[in-house]
């Protein structure tokens, strides 16, 4: 038998309304089930078929996101747990800003973090993405992906075989890549 999915109006009864992240890691509620709420890969939010355009909205949702050992990805209150879609990352990077040795990168969703070892770019399919929080990463959008390599630099690294060029910057210290170069033909 189907479960109804539920409207988003009493979910968001459960948090705070001025975006702030509630204490998911003290949450454990059993699941009640499937929400038609997707996050499609350029970022966007949609719930039953319709995106949602409420700034405000997506953050508060943003909030309470959580991504699972099981892979999965679930909005969460400390009574419910509805499982959602997500196609590629729950967030886009579309700020990065640069001081004193240390990149600030801003999601889509509000959040600030910095890249140091907490926050390290990975490598996904050879296609930059990075830890933001309670299992979740952010794309760093297209934009952002060009600035970050106009500032890049190159060095080999060493990854279970061959010496390979890397492409990336640093952050805190720390290297972050950005890519890496593909081996020449004969």
């Amino acid at each position: 038998m189907p479960i109804d999915h539920p409207p988003l109006e009493p979910l968001l009864g459960h948090i705070e309304g001025d975006g702030a992240i509630p204490p998911l890691e003290d949450w454990h509620p059993p699941l009640s089930g499937d929400m038609d709420l997707c996050i499609r890969a350029d970022g966007r939010w949609w719930h039953e078929g319709e995106p949602i355009v409420r700034g405000r909205l997506v953050r508060l949702l943003s909030t309470i996101l959580r991504r699972e050992d099981d892979g999965a990805h679930y909005l969460l209150t400390p009574v419910e747990k509805w499982r959602i879609k997500v196609e590629d990352c729950a967030f886009l990077i579309v700020d990065a800003d640069h001081h004193d040795g240390i990149w600030t990168l801003t999601t889509n969703v509000g959040d600030r973090l910095t890249l140091d070892s907490d926050h390290r770019l990975r490598l996904d399919r050879d296609i930059p993405s990075v830890p933001v929080r309670f299992g979740l990463s952010a794309r760093l959008h297209r934009n952002v992906y060009y600035r970050l390599v106009e500032q890049a630099d190159s060095h080999m690294v060493v990854d279970g075989g061959a010496p390979q060029q890397e492409l990336g910057l640093e952050s805190a210290g720390i290297w972050q890549p950005l890519g890496r170069f593909a081996e020449e033909g004969p």
